[in-house]
């Protein structure tokens, strides 16, 4: 029995060419809470993005797993939060201060950036997302940092290694744009937090996503479904494949599952 569902965002509850959630989407989710299942986002975004970009307005979920599994929170509480370690962040800024590029750092309440260029511009046009404010990144080294993401490419990428970051793992979302969080933090680690929270077994949830950095959610969950746009990685690692997030993929599969 399906007690608990998570949700990836970008590509899954919303597209790029709809840029909000689609009616029957809306539908399926109301439906699963009249059924009491609890609904779950799990995104690689910020709660400020989600909010300011009105992405997913009208739409009621138990909790968010949110940064990639690094700050976990519900209406009451802070369920679970994971900061990046201190001396990577003074590696990381000393490498910046000497070589600067784009790089954005989020906290719990901020995200702000050093550098605004075109890349940036266009990279942040690309998932519909306002720019940051441009603050001093050395506030990174007094406050506690979830996420970081240098806006560099393939090339820059050994020009400016991300070795110095010996306690964190990145994941490249863009061709110029990476997300670095720390080792031990994944989505799947965000959903582990939360069913021990709720007391939910792991045999009874089930989570949508199309993203590399949802394999590790869709492993770790007893049906993984991967959306008819996810990438080939994805879908190798999914119990189920449905249609794309244009094409009404969620509801489909929902429906597939008899969950709606």
């Amino acid at each position: 029995m399906i007690q608990a569902i998570f949700f990836d965002i970008d590509g899954t509850l919303i597209s790029s060419k709809l840029k909000t959630c689609s009616a029957s989407t809306r539908k399926a989710l109301a439906k699963l809470r009249e059924k009491g299942v609890y609904t779950f986002v799990a995104t690689g975004r910020h709660i400020l993005e989600i909010e300011k970009e009105h992405l997913i307005d009208g739409l009621y979920f138990d909790a968010y797993i949110t940064l990639n599994g690094q700050y976990c929170f519900n209406s009451k509480e802070v369920i679970y939060q994971n900061e990046i370690n201190k001396e990577d962040i003074k590696n990381l800024i000393k490498q910046i201060d000497e070589s600067p590029y784009p790089c954005m750092f989020v906290e719990k309440d901020n995200m702000y950036i050093n550098i605004i260029n075109q890349r940036v511009i266009e990279v942040q046009k690309s998932i519909y997302s306002s720019l940051p404010p441009i603050m001093d990144i050395h506030r990174a080294l007094e406050n506690p940092v979830y996420q970081i993401i240098p806006y560099i490419d393939s090339k820059q990428a050994e020009l400016y290694p991300l070795s110095v970051l010996k306690h964190c793992k990145s994941i490249r979302w863009n061709p110029y744009a990476i997300d670095i969080i720390p080792a031990s933090g994944s989505k799947m680690e965000g959903i582990k937090k939360l069913l021990e929270y709720y007391k939910i077994p792991p045999e009874n949830t089930m989570a949508f996503g199309d993203g590399e950095n949802d394999i590790e959610m869709l492993d770790c969950v007893a049906i993984g479904i991967a959306m008819g746009n996810a990438g080939e990685k994805v879908k190798k690692v999914a119990d189920y494949i449905t249609d794309s997030v244009e094409n009404d993929g969620v509801a489909q599969a929902l429906e597939y599952f008899n969950l709606v």
